[in-house]
């Protein structure tokens, strides 16, 4: 898992993923103590947050493709 202070604004969706998943693992499994619980609880809910600004972003950049009724690209647009 990646340090606490790793910065999520540079962090890939990979790589937050990878660790939300490893938050989640260790949340289920339940012999993690309360007050670490809470912490990387948190924790999960910033990458949470990362792992959608990234989709969304991701999502906008497909809409920006216009195709042609046969499926062929007319023009992209860069996303301002």
């Amino acid at each position: 898992m990646s340090d606490d202070k790793t910065d999520l604004k540079t962090m890939s969706f990979e790589t937050a993923l990878a660790e939300l998943e490893t938050i989640v693992a260790r949340l289920e499994k339940g012999d993690v103590p309360l007050e670490e619980s809470i912490s990387i609880y948190e924790r999960g809910e910033a990458l949470k947050a990362r792992c959608d600004t990234l989709l969304k972003s991701a999502e906008e950049k497909v809409e920006k493709i216009r195709s042609s009724a046969d499926g062929k690209t007319v023009t992209t647009e860069p996303l301002d």
